[in-house]
């Protein structure tokens, strides 16, 4: 059996550097939900499954870092998606692997890191990506592929420098490029997002 990849060797990154368009150009790690900061809740749900946890963002960065953990802005120009985030976690990690996750989904997996390194080690796999059921226009739940939830190898990073330096942008043409494994879970709603004022008020009121 391929050796585990321990949890001191992961660095854990919430994203929390992307424009907020459909939140009308609001921060959305930094909206409240039951009190809490987005970005915060998710730091401490992602906080017990790495080694380190930090922080990607691009805007009221005084206000992320009273969070307590490193903040990194991208190292591109102009906000170019969760690739630049990715590029600059692996940039600045200290360990052989990195996890992200987007900081507008408050309940994701407690063992979400557990399960992609799992899944990477068992198939000697550059990166790992979560799969869950999620809702489409009409309603009806299919598996669909989550690309920020993913554990990645910071040895990376060059690779991606150059896919960004061409213009790439998509995070799935990106991860086609590389062993890439997709790992299944079953709970669609804890991989939910909050993209828009409703989404944040359904989720104050549950």
């Amino acid at each position: 059996m391929p050796d585990a990849i321990a949890r001191e060797a992961i660095t854990g990154l919430v994203l929390a550097g992307g424009q907020g368009r459909r939140m009308g150009g609001q921060d959305k790690g930094l909206l409240t939900l039951h009190g809490q900061a987005l970005a915060a809740r998710a730091l401490q749900r992602l906080a017990p499954q790495v080694g380190a946890t930090a922080l990607s963002a691009n805007r009221h960065l005084a206000h992320y870092q009273a969070l307590g953990v490193p903040v990194w802005p991208d190292t591109l120009p102009d906000q170019p998606g969760p690739l630049a985030g990715l590029l600059t976690g692996m940039t600045h990690a200290q360990t052989p692997w990195l996890a992200s996750v987007p900081c507008d989904c408050p309940d994701f997996p407690t063992d979400l890191v557990a399960r992609l390194a799992a899944a990477v080690a068992a198939q000697q796999a550059d990166l790992a990506v979560a799969v869950a059921p999620a809702p489409d226009e009409a309603g009806t739940w299919a598996p669909k592929l989550h690309p920020v939830f993913c554990l990645a190898r910071t040895a990376l990073r060059e690779d991606l420098a150059a896919y960004l330096g061409q213009g790439g942008r998509r995070v799935r043409d990106w991860l086609g490029r590389h062993r890439t494994v997709e790992v299944a879970f079953d709970d669609g709603a804890a991989f939910l997002n909050v993209n828009t004022p409703e989404d944040l008020a359904r989720r104050h009121a549950g």
